[in-house]
């Protein structure tokens, strides 16, 4: 076994993603968001779920509150600068006048392009040199980790 080998055969799993996200975050959405200089990287990271999420489907603040583990106060926070400074709004939704939903305005949607683009660059670099196969035996293991760890949560609260 090669040096190398052994020292990836060492180090712990929880550890090795941790060094990746790291690098991750290194490659921050705000070099993609040049026209969104007067919003704090968190709201330029929640902007960019928006963004991507709402052409699939109906965003509401309840979704940014679980996709990036904040409580309702923070989220309520960002989500208001991010109206104020007009990449959002929030419109009522016709089955519940209380449900607002998060709407990117036309501000927003011009920063689409450079955020596709940015992940599309670094979606790139990360797999350089790995097979197709390779990458989706990745994808696939690290599917099973977070369901591993979901379910263990899932005990937790029982």
């Amino acid at each position: 076994m090669s040096e190398s080998d052994q020292k990836i055969k060492e180090i712990h799993m929880g550890r090795l993603i941790h060094i990746l996200s790291h690098q991750m975050k290194r490659r921050n959405v705000g070099e993609a968001l040049d026209g969104a200089d007067e919003l704090t990287t968190m709201q330029k990271h929640v902007l960019k779920f928006i963004l991507l999420e709402s052409r699939h489907h109906d965003i509401y603040q309840k979704d940014v509150e679980e996709e990036f583990c904040i409580r309702k106060s923070t989220a309520t926070g960002i989500l208001k600068l991010m109206e104020e400074h007009r990449f959002i709004t929030r419109e009522a939704v016709e089955f519940d006048a209380r449900l607002k939903k998060l709407v990117p305005t036309a501000k927003a949607k011009k920063l689409l392009t450079p955020i596709m683009e940015h992940i599309n660059q670094t979606e790139a670099m990360i797999v350089d040199g790995i097979s197709k196969e390779d990458v989706l035996t990745c994808k696939k293991v690290m599917c099973l980790m977070y369901h591993n760890l979901v379910e263990e949560e899932k005990k937790k609260k029982k």
